[in-house]
């Protein structure tokens, strides 16, 4: 595994840029965001994971997870894993390292659109409920009821009492999965600024990956700020010894979809693993500690 670079230069500070000056529109990139982008957030790295050694890394990994997918339908073992975080960390993209191999039968990846009318006047969670795995599935939340801790308040699609009751709930609704016999992971990616502003950047201005740009990512663009408050609040409310949050730093897209890949592996005992294909944690990709609660 790489190590970080200890003589690395620091990214340029954020107060060297104007961001209210930023158009995405703007064809280039400005210099600045480029310079920044991957040191930033204090990204502990300086230079991105070597191809191939990512790719062997993957597929070792991979292959556990064929590995753990047998196991898990053998035993009639249920496994959530929600994926949440800033806009542009690469959920998807690490979702789909995920599930690449897995048979597409009992490993299910959820990513809800807004809810409709009817789902509006259900109970919060119901919609959610009914994509939790039977015995022997795996699911993948491409975002989850954590909607509601983040862009439906930043938004404002909800209210703060709303916001308020979700909070006290959420607990014993995680709770009640866990000792229903789910495994429940919660993964937060998170991304420097500068990052996140050239990944939008890139989406808007490439014509395969336009569709990934929605009109909320637009519009989120100045509300950084605002976004790290309900990050903060919601940690504050939902970390809990049941259902613990694990946060990955991911400029790195690589390095990120390997921590999370073991983060699963390392946490489950299934048949035939191989610790050694596993590998070690990245304690400075991955972790729960409040530096990690913080960064981004």
């Amino acid at each position: 595994m790489s190590n970080p670079s200890q003589s690395a230069p620091a990214a340029p500070s954020k107060e060297n840029f104007d961001f209210s000056r930023f158009s995405i529109d703007d064809p280039v990139l400005p210099e600045p965001i480029e310079e920044a982008a991957f040191r930033s957030g204090g990204y502990p790295y300086a230079r991105k994971m070597r191809r191939k050694d990512y790719q062997r890394q993957l597929r070792q990994l991979q292959i556990e997870m064929v590995k753990l997918q047998y196991w898990v339908r053998q035993q009639g073992e249920r496994l959530v894993i929600l994926f949440e975080g800033r806009d542009a960390a690469g959920k998807g993209g690490t979702i789909k390292r995920f599930t690449e191999f897995l048979n597409p039968r009992h490993a299910h990846v959820v990513a809800l659109s807004k809810p409709t009318r009817q789902e509006r006047g259900q109970w919060y969670f119901q919609r959610y409920v009914a994509h939790l795995p039977t015995a022997g599935d795996i699911t993948c939340f491409d975002r989850s009821w954590y909607n509601r801790a983040g862009v439906e308040r930043v938004m404002g699609f909800c209210t703060p009492e709303q916001v308020a009751q979700f909070f006290r709930e959420v607990p014993d609704f995680e709770a009640l999965l866990v000792r229903d016999g789910i495994r429940l992971f919660k993964f937060w990616l998170t991304v420097g600024r500068e990052m996140q502003l050239k990944r939008l950047h890139a989406r808007r201005h490439d014509p395969l990956r336009q569709w990934k740009l929605s009109a909320i990512d637009l519009a989120t663009i100045d509300k950084w700020d605002a976004y790290t408050l309900a990050r903060d609040e919601m940690f504050a409310a939902t970390h809990t010894e049941h259902a613990p949050w694990t946060v990955i730093r991911a400029n790195d897209k690589r390095r990120a979809r390997l921590a999370a890949m073991r983060l699963v592996l390392t946490a489950i005992d299934y048949g035939n693993k191989d610790p050694d294909a596993i590998g070690p944690l990245d304690e400075q990709i991955a972790g729960s500690s409040p530096a990690f609660f913080t960064a981004g």
